[in-house]
C-alpha cells in the first residue's frame, strides 16, 4: 500500500475511548519486553479489559511474513500494534497513512487500525526526547555522536535536533544508512569514531547492540571520556556493557528505560483513546524491573 499524510495524532489519541482493547508487539527476540506489562497495568487502572500480545516470528515454527502478521492482527480485531526491531521501516509499505512524526523519521513503531485504515505513528521520537530532557536536563547537547542509523536511530536523530544538538555525528556499520540519515537531518558521517568522540559532548547508542541476545558494544569503550554523557536505548539489560563502561569512567549515563516508558505512554493513548498516567506507567516498569 502507498502512504499519505494525516494529522499527527500522537499527542491526542486517534480512537474514541474503548472498554476493551487488544494490541500486540511485532518484533524478533521480544520475549523480555516490559511493554505488555506497562500497557496492561495501565489499562486495568483505567477500567479497561486490555490485552497485549507478543508476536515474535522467532518463536513460530513457520515464521509468517510481516505482511501476513499485520493482516492477521487487523482481521482479528486488534486496535493496533507496536512495531520493533527489525520491522520499523519495512512496515511503512504496508500502511495507508503516516503521521507527520513517522514521515519525518522514516520509521514506524505504532500502527493503529481505524475505519479500515492502517495508520503509522512514531512514538520513539517523543519518547527519547522526553527521556533525555528529564534524565539529563543539564547535559550539554551541542555535539553528539549517534551510534546507529536504523529505525530507532532516525527517531533519536530527530529528537536530538529538537532538543538542541547543533553538531550531530552519525555512525553505522552500514555506511549507506548513515549517509541517508545524515543527509535527512543535516548531520555528518565521521571518517573516524575516535575523532567524533573527541568532538562530542555525548554519545547515544541507538543500535540493538547491548541487548541480552546481542551482547557487546557498537563502539570501542576506550573512546569514552569522563566528560561525556552516555545514553542507551536498550533497556534489557538496563545496565548495558556500554553504560557500565561509561559509569566506570565517571560519566553521566541514561539507560533505555525512559524511552521505553514514554514511547509506551504515547502508544497507549493512540490505542485506547484514554489519557495514561506516565508516573504510574513508570512505576509499573520499575516494579517489573525489581522482580527480575
Amino acid at each position: 500500500m502507498g502512504t499519505s499524510p494525516l494529522a499527527d495524532s500522537t499527542s491526542q489519541g486517534s480512537l474514541s475511548p474503548q472498554t476493551s482493547v487488544r494490541v500486540g508487539l511485532v518484533g524478533r527476540g521480544i520475549g523480555q519486553s516490559r511493554t505488555p506489562g506497562m500497557h496492561m497495568a495501565e489499562g486495568a487502572a483505567l477500567g479497561l479489559a486490555y490485552t497485549y500480545d507478543l508476536i515474535d516470528p522467532d518463536t513460530m515454527a513457520e515464521a509468517p511474513s510481516l505482511e501476513t502478521l499485520i493482516a492477521r492482527a487487523e482481521a482479528e480485531g486488534y486496535a493496533g500494534l507496536n512495531i520493533t526491531f527489525p520491522y520499523k521501516r519495512d512496515v511503512i509499505a504496508l500502511l495507508d497513512a503516516l503521521s507527520p512524526a513517522a514521515q519525518r523519521v522514516g520509521a514506524v513503531n505504532t500502527v493503529v487500525f481505524e475505519d479500515g485504515k492502517r495508520r503509522g505513528h512514531n512514538t520513539d521520537f517523543w519518547g527519547f526526547g522526553e527521556s533525555l530532557r528529564r534524565g539529563l536536563p543539564d547535559a550539554s547537547r551541542k555535539a553528539v555522536l549517534l551510534l546507529g542509523a536504523g529505525g530507532a536511530g532516525g527517531a533519536v536523530a530527530h529528537a536530538l535536533r529538537d532538543t538542541g544538538t547543533e553538531n550531530l555525528f552519525i555512525f553505522d556499520r552500514d555506511e549507506g544508512l548513515a549517509n541517508d540519515l545524515a543527509a535527512q537531518v543535516g548531520a555528518e558521517v565521521p571518517t573516524s569514531l575516535a575523532e567524533a568522540a573527541d568532538l562530542a559532548d555525548g554519545i547515544v547508542n541507538a543500535t540493538p547492540m547491548g541487548m541480552a541476545k546481542l551482547p557487546g558494544t557498537a563502539m570501542d569503550v576506550a573512546l569514552i571520556q569522563p566528560r561525556h554523557w552516555v545514553a542507551d536505548i536498550v533497556y534489557f539489560p538496563r545496565e548495558t556493557e556500554l553504560l557500565r563502561a561509561a559509569r566506570a569512567r565517571g560519566c553521566q549515563v541514561l539507560d533505555g528505560s525512559g524511552m521505553a516508558v514514554f514511547q509506551a505512554v504515547r502508544a497507549f493513548k493512540l490505542f485506547s483513546g484514554l489519557e495514561p498516567d506516565p508516573a504510574r506507567m513508570r512505576a509499573t516498569f520499575e516494579a517489573f524491573e525489581n522482580q527480575v
